[in-house]
């Protein structure tokens, strides 16, 4: 029925890419196993097939860009990272000189944990401190622009101190380049348009990049950038094809799902601060985590790294709070966003599947809800793993031995003073 129903219906740019899958996935060689057969087909796919991402989802930020203008451009646009363009390059100037790299909520998360936190007096003239990085940023003192701030640390921080924050000179001043070694920058590896999907969809599991751009060499320019949302979108509209529903049909642990048990997964409590959150996803090197209830043990929310869009965008519904705890900035980020609909994506929302649930219903989930992770629970409801986008890519392909060769060799270095 579902063959029928594909074959019918007027086929989106993502499903003709998964008949050209299946027209190879015939031809490949009978003894083969399906894993082998889908690596066969993928690595016959240049990345240039690949459909290009909604024009609203396709920026870039200049160098020059101030925080604040970074932030709403991302948010905007509902993305998670773009690429940051060079202001000073020449125009004539080559894709390694005209990007600087590609700049995630991650990083702004990391510069407002830097504002929370007091510079250590142990080292008040380390590169790397908190202190240094503002006072290079545009040469103002930092100590001075904490105490007019009336900043504490991370756990009693008011909600008036995002109004002070973003209205401040520090704010307002400081552009994505002044700050580029307080960022999370992630390498900036990119794809020629002749690379095959294989490599593309080797980088976005295995070698855990959340994106990967593709350059035109002719123009200097990037052409698109394919993110692991956009691979789970094309997964999701190539239901009904015979090499996708040999491979999505079969129930999550049978291809080795979840890959993080109960054990490994990051908690935080309603009833801590916020920025401790943040705090401990930038620690884990998590992009979200579950919130739980402390009394019964249950998950009651999500909170993600995208999230810190609402403490800089919106901060004036938390100027009312003595101190801003998870639970808190849920219930305050939720009716800002019933009153305002249109003016910034969703919160990151809870979502669970079953144990027993099959791949395919799993990626159907993920592009339908538009979200990064679900959590696995059992029939009370108990937490049993979580699956990410990453994860889900890693079951599709695997790494042929010996398959990047010398590859990595031109990843350009992460700028100094990085903290990654």
């Amino acid at each position: 029925m579902a063959m029928a129903t594909m074959g019918e219906s007027p086929r989106s740019p993502e499903a003709k890419l998964g008949m050209r899958v299946e027209d190879l996935w015939d031809v490949q060689e009978a003894q083969l196993s399906p894993t082998e057969k889908l690596n066969a087909c993928f690595e016959s796919i240049p990345v240039s097939a690949f459909p290009l991402a909604p024009s609203n989802q396709e920026i870039e930020i200049k160098s020059d860009a101030t925080l604040a203008e970074a932030v709403m451009k991302l948010a905007r646009h509902n993305v998670f990272s773009a690429p940051v363009v060079d202001v000073d390059a020449p125009e004539d100037a080559s894709w390694i000189d005209r990007y600087i790299g590609i700049v995630e909520f991650a990083g702004i998360v990391v510069w407002i944990l830097h504002q929370s936190e007091p510079a250590s007096p142990r080292s008040p003239s380390t590169p790397t401190s908190a202190k240094a990085i503002a006072a290079a940023a545009n040469g103002l003192s930092f100590a001075l622009e904490l105490e007019a701030l009336g900043l504490g640390s991370a756990a009693t921080t008011a909600g008036n101190f995002f109004v002070d924050l973003t209205s401040s000179e520090l704010y307002k001043n400081t552009t994505v380049r002044d700050i580029a070694g307080t960022f999370r920058w992630a390498p900036f590896l990119a794809l020629e348009r002749s690379n095959s999907f294989l490599t593309m969809l080797l980088l976005l599991s295995k070698y855990k990049m959340k994106s990967v751009p593709v350059l035109d060499l002719g123009s200097g320019t990037i052409d698109k950038i394919i993110t692991q949302s956009a691979v789970i979108h094309m997964l999701a509209e190539c239901a009904g094809l015979q090499w996708f529903e040999s491979w999505g049909t079969k129930k999550i642990s049978e291809v080795g799902l979840p890959l993080v048990t109960p054990d490994q997964i990051i908690k935080v409590y309603e009833d801590e601060p916020v920025l401790q959150a943040f705090k401990v996803m930038r620690k884990k090197r998590v992009g979200a985590v579950p919130v739980i209830e402390r009394d019964s043990g249950k998950a009651v929310g999500n909170i993600s790294l995208r999230d810190v869009q609402f403490l800089l965008n919106a901060p004036e519904i938390y100027h009312d709070y003595r101190a801003i705890t998870v639970k808190d900035f849920l219930t305050a980020v939720r009716s800002y966003l019933e009153k305002n609909k249109n003016a910034f994506p969703m919160v990151s929302e809870y979502v669970t599947c079953r144990e027993d649930c099959t791949v395919k219903e799993l990626i159907q989930l993920l592009d339908q809800e538009k979200i990064h992770r679900v959590y696995v629970v059992d029939n009370d409801g108990n937490l049993q793993g979580l699956i990410t986008l990453r994860d889900i890519i890693s079951r599709l392909v695997h790494e042929p031995r010996g398959y990047f060769g010398d590859f990595f060799d031109g990843v350009l270095p992460l700028p100094a003073n990085t903290r990654v």
